[in-house]
């Protein structure tokens, strides 16, 4: 059920962060959410190794969020190039 709650709310993350970031983002449905759970997890990730979150404790919505705009940038920038 982990598994679920944890796509669910990858998917809200990247709808909001692609309602956030300025710009066309024609990402689908599936591309959505793995930038979404994607973000999450390399905040998640990122905030362990400095010491902002303890082992097994995940990243905030909002940093989740803003992980996840990062990832659409640079998602943009490889799209743009191909």
């Amino acid at each position: 059920m982990s598994i679920v709650w944890t796509i669910l709310i990858g998917f809200v993350v990247g709808l909001v962060a692609r309602a956030v970031k300025p710009g066309d983002d024609s990402a689908g449905f599936i591309v959505t959410t793995i930038i979404g759970i994607a973000g999450s997890l390399i905040v998640t990730y990122v905030g362990q190794s400095l010491g902002w979150y303890t082992a097994g404790q995940g990243a905030g919505f909002i940093a989740s969020v803003l992980g996840a705009i990062v990832l659409l940038f640079i998602y943009g920038m490889i799209k743009r190039k191909s």
